[in-house]
């Protein structure tokens, strides 16, 4: 019988508020919300690692100096509330005490993530029944209104699959052999190949190569052989998905849309090198920046932002607060190798998730504004978080921390 301590509510409300970006963005800033006030009521210590303040704060000072001299100060708000988001490792840092409840955490967001991907792959069966009903081709019709699961978009989704399927995936390579965990591993891509997403097909197989490499590398050149399988044994819909990476179905999957967009935030960054146009201004100030010679009509595709975070980034806030936000997840990433020296193998595991969280992160970033989806963000921070736990031994005084 699990029994529950009052004085770690703050730990069960961080837990929570951890957990709740696989199916809730609100959920989550209540439950962080709580844990705040947990926190300050039980009087727990704030530990926040000592190098990521610095670039941290100056990507969010830079954020509001462009917010406020923007055309629309009052619609870039949501950039500044992002945010409160930062708060989550926070309360993680402080509230988490072993390994063992690290790693509850992890298996906790495979089995969520898990019930998630089982709702996918229903809602794909109806997709394919509602095409095969209307007489369209599945491809066609499928390709503009993917899975979702518990999420509101198949980016989200992708993105949340990508990150948990390479925690669980480390904790296998690196520190336990459970049967569950390669099942899980297994049962999250299928249904993220089932998401038809390719910029998240090609960030988990470039981050799980770095992770195969790092376990056993002659293992990396046996990983062609279940690529070659699957084009071959899968349905003919997922070789074309693959195969319109470099040979598109006329408007129905090209990328051209996206070159676009990285062109014309290219044309706001050199009209706006310091501070941008202020957040949410791409997708107000779009059609102004379109070069010259580009065609009309434009391409399908969604152009609310501009489907790269650098470009993006930089357009909204200006090539500082790009440089600034690119130290921040540079630091946690030298943070995160540097914990690999003298680790157990939990930890190593751990810490080897994280940095193959934050590749996969910032190879996809070059296809979409990824970090820029709140239950993403969320998410990911958590896993950074972890990863900061798993560099230290567990007690009040360990670790290179500020304490407050």
């Amino acid at each position: 019988m699990v029994r529950l301590e009052s004085n770690r509510i703050p730990f069960y409300l961080a837990f929570a508020a951890a957990l709740a970006p696989l199916f809730s963005g609100a959920v989550c800033n209540i439950l962080i919300a709580l844990a705040v006030v947990a926190m300050v009521v039980y009087r727990v210590r704030v530990r926040v690692p000592r190098g990521v303040l610095l670039p941290l704060g100056l990507f969010a000072l830079l954020t509001l100096v462009a917010t406020l001299v923007s055309a629309d100060p009052w619609l870039g708000r949501t950039g500044m509330r992002k945010f409160y988001l930062f708060l989550l490792p926070v309360v993680i840092l402080a509230t988490f005490r072993t390994l063992g409840e690290v790693r509850a955490l992890v298996y906790s967001w495979a089995a969520l993530m898990c019930a998630s991907s089982l709702w996918s792959l229903v809602q794909f069966g109806r997709k394919y029944q509602a095409a095969k009903a209307l007489g369209r081709p599945f491809y066609e019709y499928y390709t503009g209104e993917r899975i979702t699961g518990f999420m509101s978009h198949w980016m989200t989704l992708g993105g949340e699959q990508m990150n948990v399927v390479l925690l669980i995936g480390a904790l296998w390579l690196f520190y336990q052999k459970r049967h569950w965990m390669l099942a899980a591993v297994a049962f999250l891509l299928v249904a993220l190949l089932a998401g038809y997403t390719r910029s998240i097909w090609l960030g988990t197989a470039v981050a799980g190569l770095y992770l195969i490499w790092n376990w056993k590398k002659f293992a990396v050149l046996l990983t062609p052989i279940p690529v070659v399988l699957l084009l071959i044994a899968n349905p003919a819909d997922i070789r074309e998905r693959v195969k319109s990476s470099f040979a598109p179905h006329g408007d129905t999957d090209s990328n051209q849309f996206r070159v676009i967009c990285r062109r014309t935030g290219a044309e706001m960054i050199q009209a706006h090198p310091w501070l941008g146009l202020g957040p949410e201004q791409p997708h107000v100030q779009f059609e102004k920046w379109i070069p010259a010679d580009v065609p009309r009509p434009l391409p399908t595709g969604w152009y609310g932002h501009l489907h790269n975070l650098y470009y993006h980034y930089a357009a909204e806030r200006g090539i500082p607060a790009l440089l600034a936000f690119l130290w921040f997840i540079g630091r946690m990433l030298w943070d995160h190798a540097r914990g690999l020296r003298g680790t157990s193998p939990e930890q190593r595991a751990i810490l080897q998730g994280a940095l193959a969280t934050t590749i996969a992160v910032l190879f996809t970033a070059y296809y979409e504004v990824n970090l820029g989806d709140a239950e993403v963000l969320a998410l990911y921070l958590s896993t950074m978080a972890l990863g900061y736990l798993a560099t230290r031994e567990f007690g009040p005084d360990g670790g290179e921390f500020l304490k407050a």
